[in-house]
């Protein structure tokens, strides 16, 4: 099988998979590809926190032209995914001097389809790119082309806990991904002080607790698939729930914005995570720390290209806030702003480049130390 990420996430991807018992793992550009069966195919839509997709490669072939790709598609034994009263989609991709034109194959791919059960036996399905019964991934690379199901259906940053967002809500994907760039595992409190409608905070909890990442998510395309296993799928989910743990610290959203923060609250609930998020109404850079323990802060601050902002004195003010307020706090936040990284005022101990969408963008790492940071190595010498 073949899991999607985003550039950056192969190499969490692959520890992911290997932590959740796949076989014969290999990273590879903005994917892994890992062997299993049936049920590690649902554990993986289940519990993956980086994968977009996860497809099921059914075969591949070399082909040098439309007609070789159309007798391929129709040598598939499509009867064994498909009856003739379902509904299918295909969606493909080219990188291939043979193929310019990813919606001319997939045009192809589909007549190849139709044609084939109109021949044997006079009825065919129907396309439905909007809720298929099966969706078909076509793949081609140079002369290769390979045919997949994809059994995920709708992009895994569906989660099925965000029903309110804000203007520009981080992907659910993008966030765990961040967190666990950041080296977030549940041992220390935590912050969003920038939480929009809480999408950090609500990743940044289920990885603390284990809690599987699309565990609230509506369906799976594989559950319309003519092999699919109820009995199977509910005895895994039940398996994972078993592997949840406690969290014995805290996990803060806050935001200036009333709007966010009723937006938030909402799908903490959605979430079913009230018992371990707090949703505050809060000014960053009017803040403090509270306490003295080590805090992990991860936050996704206005980048200045959907909201207008004057990014010399809004990073100025990250930075100052962090230092003056902020201490024995390891600080993270994404931006593409990498101009205004300059005015932060402080040295980044790590810069990650990641991409929020199409904006390049920087994980960039901060650390606050409690008291001066030469008096934090005297200590240790």
């Amino acid at each position: 099988m073949v899991a999607k990420t985003f550039f950056g996430f192969e190499e969490i991807l692959t520890k992911e998979l290997r932590n959740l018992g796949a076989e014969r793992v290999e990273q590879g550009n903005r994917m892994a590809s890992f062997y299993g069966d049936i049920g590690f195919m649902y554990k993986a839509n289940l519990c993956l926190r980086t994968a977009l997709k996860i497809l099921k490669p059914i075969t591949s072939k070399k082909i040098r032209n439309e007609k070789e790709l159309y007798n391929f598609i129709q040598s598939i034994q499509w009867n064994e995914y498909l009856d003739t009263n379902d509904t299918f989609a295909i969606y493909t991709t080219v990188n291939s001097t043979i193929f310019t034109h990813s919606q001319f194959a997939s045009l192809k791919a589909k007549d190849a389809i139709v044609d084939k059960f109109r021949k044997e036996t006079g009825e065919r399905p129907s396309v439905d790119t909007e809720y298929p019964d099966l969706t078909i991934n076509i793949h081609i690379q140079q002369d290769l082309c390979t045919v997949s199901l994809d059994s995920s259906g709708g992009s895994l940053h569906q989660r099925g806990y965000r029903t309110m967002t804000n203007i520009a809500p981080i992907n659910e994907v993008l966030a765990a991904g961040l967190l666990l760039l950041s080296g977030w595992d549940g041992q220390c409190d935590f912050l969003d002080p920038m939480c929009g409608s809480g999408t950090l905070a609500i990743e940044a909890a289920m990885i603390a607790c284990n809690i599987p990442a699309n565990l609230n998510r509506k369906e799976f395309a594989f559950e319309k698939w003519l092999d699919w296993d109820m009995d199977l799928f509910e005895k895994i989910e039940k398996a994972c729930l078993n592997k949840t743990r406690d969290f014995h610290h805290t996990i803060i959203g806050s935001d200036k914005a009333p709007s966010a923060i009723r937006k938030a609250r909402q799908n903490v609930e959605n979430a079913n995570l009230t018992d371990f998020i707090k949703i505050q109404d809060s000014n960053f850079f009017e803040s403090s720390k509270e306490g003295e323990k080590q805090l992990h802060m991860v936050f996704n601050p206005p980048y200045g290209e959907r909201l207008e902002l004057d990014a010399e004195v809004f990073y100025g003010q990250i930075g100052d806030t962090l230092k003056q307020h902020y201490p024995a706090t390891n600080a993270w936040f994404i931006t593409s702003n990498l101009e205004g990284l300059k005015y932060v005022g402080l040295r980044p101990s790590r810069k990650i480049k990641v991409f929020n969408g199409k904006l390049e963008s920087r994980l960039v790492k901060y650390e606050i130390y409690a008291g001066s940071k030469k008096a934090k190595f005297q200590d240790k010498s």
